[in-house]
């Protein structure tokens, strides 16, 4: 008899609600008949389990479930049909966990002076389909057996490793959980260096070990279908302006899958947020950032799902978690992972950000951000580093941050008014950035943003892409402008504007002083009727017209130009819509406008879930 899968020497097996086993198991024997099984702990039979039922062979091949058998071991599992015997020894009954994702997850971390101790309780299923003691290196991709891995190395088995590199956050999990739970735990290595969600892709399951996702799902499948969750790493080759704009969207799937093929509509999962990375061009920060905003907000997207910060963690290279960082990095896990199973009583789910707002202070702004499941207090191990306040230029315009309970208070050169109007606020912002603030248990502060500061709202990015007229005939103050018979007839321009102010100076000062009239204009999409508002800012009068109906005239616009001067509602239906904007140079002294569009109709539950939860215009141009 030989059994190909579900139970193997040291194997954990997945206990389930009652805290027993519940391992279905298959395999090949040349005998017929009923299964029957006897346990053993300690060389003791274990009472209620002397030739038990437990299956039948028919055929060449064997099949069953072996049920009842307590959380615990570790127990000998005597296998009898007809006259054959098959002996499993060493065998545990626990939690299993998958660990999927990229480098940091298959472990690219160096060992510290003082190393994990290993427990044996905690066993890992390597990538040679072996189970043994979790030890570092668990991803040991030299000996793999899913040609997925060889392929993606090239088509050659990497080399062994340096005995000093290999740690990823696993083991460290596996004990805290041990600790947490005090049963056995499993772990299944899955992870790849260097892998895309699209790597990843769930509809190559059918590819079996010659696709990432495939390959996961086999090893899950030999070790019995069940498993207690999953805990994920994945997200650095996703940071990249083709990608980044998916990966929620990918995300969502991947779950939505593993969930179906693991038969676990509620299955547990906590993901890393990307930490730092050293050496990218500073174009690539944007997508960057991207990610780890998504991440943070997946939790909102999807039930029973959980995002640990890894930002404040040391680096062994230009990307990597170092060694001593990762057992942070497991523990992390493992408590996030405790409290989406059991709740609140377990402890804190990771922190979150739970308000943006703007206090004065000596004539200067300070921008509060306050946060919830905060442990204590926040504190830092020096100055507390780690938040940006930018204004739409870029620009940073903070200098002092102060920590005040679940709070931090950000100071500022610019006004709260301004502040309001016009920058936004980071944590983490950057490719590199250096971050030091946790709470009173360790946890860091989430990286973020860009958020608003005061209260949210659904708003388009500043629109930069206008079609801009030539210099028109005055008409004062536009009381008696009629919207235009033709735009085409205004000669109108693609411009792309550098900064948020569509600035039309340089042409204006060439006219001398001369009152004239310029014309903006957009195209957007909406893929559902939305209420929308026109948010815009100008310096001379202006008219302005959505789909060539009269939406707002200011007879006494003038200097200064700020961002959110108007705001002017009207309701679109689906399809592609235009604003024409006409502004008087007022003698020359106008030279512009900015414009955004806001969607009105977006509940608080929406804009707390984030930008993944609602549509917003599409600007076209």
């Amino acid at each position: 008899m030989k059994i190909s899968e579900g139970i193997f020497d040291q194997s954990v097996l997945q206990r389930n609600k009652t805290n027993v086993s519940e391992a279905a198991f298959s395999g090949m024997c040349k005998a017929s008949g009923i299964v029957t099984i006897s346990v053993r702990q300690g060389g003791k039979p274990l009472k209620g389990f002397a030739s038990v039922k437990v299956g039948m062979a028919a055929r060449g091949k064997v099949k069953g479930c072996l049920k009842g058998v307590p959380v615990g071991g570790p127990y000998d599992l005597t296998f009898n049909v007809g006259d054959e015997t098959l002996v499993v020894k060493d065998v545990m009954v626990g939690d299993v966990w998958l660990l999927g994702g990229q480098s940091n997850m298959q472990g690219c971390g160096l060992f510290p002076r003082v190393r994990l101790k290993t427990d044996p309780l905690v066993r890992a299923f390597y990538m040679d389909d072996r189970w043994a003691t979790a030890k570092d290196p668990v991803h040991n991709m030299w000996d793999c057996v899913d040609p997925v891995h060889v392929d993606l190395c090239g088509g050659k088995h990497p080399p062994t490793p340096a005995k000093e590199w290999g740690v990823c956050p696993g083991p460290a999990f596996g004990n805290e959980m041990r600790r947490l739970t005090g049963v056995p735990q499993g772990l299944i290595a899955c992870a790849h260096g260097g892998t895309s969600m699209t790597q990843w892709d769930p509809n190559r399951k059918s590819e079996g070990g010659k696709s990432l996702y495939g390959a996961m799902v086999r090893r899950l499948v030999k070790n019995g279908g069940r498993v207690a969750g999953l805990v994920w790493y994945q997200g650095c080759s996703d940071a990249n302006a083709g990608d980044a704009k998916f990966y929620t969207a990918r995300m969502k799937e991947w779950v939505h899958c593993l969930r179906r093929d693991s038969q676990n509509k509620t299955l547990p999962v906590v993901m890393v947020q990307i930490a730092r990375v050293v050496g990218w061009h500073a174009d690539e920060a944007v997508n960057w950032n991207s990610i780890q905003e998504q991440q943070r907000l997946l939790p909102r997207l999807i039930g029973h799902l959980a995002t640990v910060p890894s930002v404040d963690l040391p680096l062994d290279d230009m990307i990597h978690i170092g060694g001593a960082g990762h057992y942070v990095l497991g523990v992390r896990l493992a408590r996030a992972m405790q409290v989406l199973r059991e709740g609140r009583k377990a402890g804190l789910p990771p922190i979150e950000v739970t308000q943006v707002i703007c206090e004065s202070e000596r004539g200067g702004g300070m921008v509060v951000v306050e946060f919830s499941n905060v442990a204590g207090r926040l504190r830092s191990g020096a100055r507390p580093c780690g938040f940006s306040i930018l204004t739409q230029s870029g620009s940073s315009v903070h200098f002092d941050i102060q920590l005040d309970g679940s709070r931090a208070r950000i100071r500022s050169m610019l006004s709260a008014d301004v502040l309001s109007r016009e920058a936004v606020v980071h944590y983490g912002y950057g490719l590199d950035p250096y971050c030091n603030i946790t709470d009173e248990s360790g946890r860091s502060l989430p990286v973020f943003g860009p958020l608003p500061i005061g209260e949210a709202c659904a708003i388009t990015p500043y629109i930069r892409q206008m079609r801009v007229s030539e210099h028109q005939p005055s008409a004062g103050r536009l009381e008696a402008l009629a919207y235009p018979c033709s735009l085409d007839g205004l000669k109108m321009i693609s411009r792309i504007f550098d900064e948020n102010f569509c600035s039309m100076n340089p042409e204006t000062l060439q006219r001398e002083g001369r009152d004239e009239v310029l014309y903006f204009a957009c195209r957007f999409s909406c893929k559902e009727a939305m209420a929308l508002a026109l948010v815009l800012g100008y310096d001379g009068p202006v008219k302005a017209w959505v789909d060539g109906k009269l939406l707002m005239h200011d007879p006494d616009g003038s200097n200064p130009a700020t961002p959110d001067k108007s705001k002017a509602q009207f309701r679109v239906a689906a399809g592609e819509h235009e604003i024409v904007v006409a502004e008087s140079t007022n003698s020359g002294k106008a030279w512009g406008i900015y414009l955004r569009l806001q969607r009105l109709d977006v509940t608080r539950k929406q804009l707390f879930k984030g930008p993944d939860s609602y549509m917003m215009p599409e600007i076209l141009g």
